[in-house]
């Protein structure tokens, strides 16, 4: 799930503010989930947008906007798009450059985007997966210390943890204390002999 943050509307408002027939596409899929941008905040969205002064001529909500096959899929949701000077796209970078590959007006996104995290029991979990292309998760108990430690290291700790917290940021649990337990409740504890090669970047 790729994490994003909504952007202050006035930002929003501000990059709009040469254009006045305006174009909402939300995300169903992560943005919806964060609650920025499933069909309630697009219609909040264009219902703001309108107070503002701006002509919203339509929106549409895909599945995905990363997976937006073209601009005849866009006209055939709604064809409103036709009319559209710019497009607000409320989903995040992938989104945004997926729609902006696809049309030819120019593309803004509501959101900023922050990591590839994950949501469990109702908890966003920032920063899972760094996409490095050579995934090595299981080796660590399923926490990814390319991500989850503020250093990277992949073979231990760097001694400058307290409590099970992290020395740069002592609200952050340590991620070598996670993966020293979770590699305890699988049965792992073997894994930490391995030695890892730094990964080519």
């Amino acid at each position: 799930m790729i994490i994003s943050s909504a952007k202050p509307f006035e930002e929003i408002l501000l990059s709009l503010d040469r254009y006045d027939d305006i174009f909402v596409i939300g995300c169903n899929v992560c943005a919806a989930k964060l609650h920025l941008g499933g069909e309630p905040e697009v219609l909040d969205m264009c219902e703001c947008l309108r107070n503002a002064g701006k002509n919203v001529v339509g929106w549409i909500l895909p599945t995905a906007a990363c997976s937006v096959q073209s601009w005849e899929s866009l006209v055939e949701k709604n064809p409103a798009i036709e009319d559209a000077r710019a497009i607000l796209v409320m989903g995040c970078g992938s989104g945004t450059s997926v729609v902006a590959s696809v049309v030819d007006v120019p593309v803004y996104s509501s959101n900023d985007t922050t990591s590839l995290g994950g949501l469990s029991n109702d908890v966003v979990l920032h920063d899972q997966c760094a996409m490095c292309g050579k995934c090595i998760i299981a080796d660590f108990g399923g926490v990814c210390p390319t991500t989850q430690c503020a250093k990277g290291l992949l073979n231990g700790p760097c001694g400058g943890s307290m409590n099970g917290r992290c020395e740069v940021d002592r609200e952050t649990d340590c991620a070598w204390e996670l993966i020293y337990k979770r590699l305890k409740i699988i049965g792992r504890l073997d894994l930490l002999d391995e030695l890892h090669e730094p990964k080519e970047h």
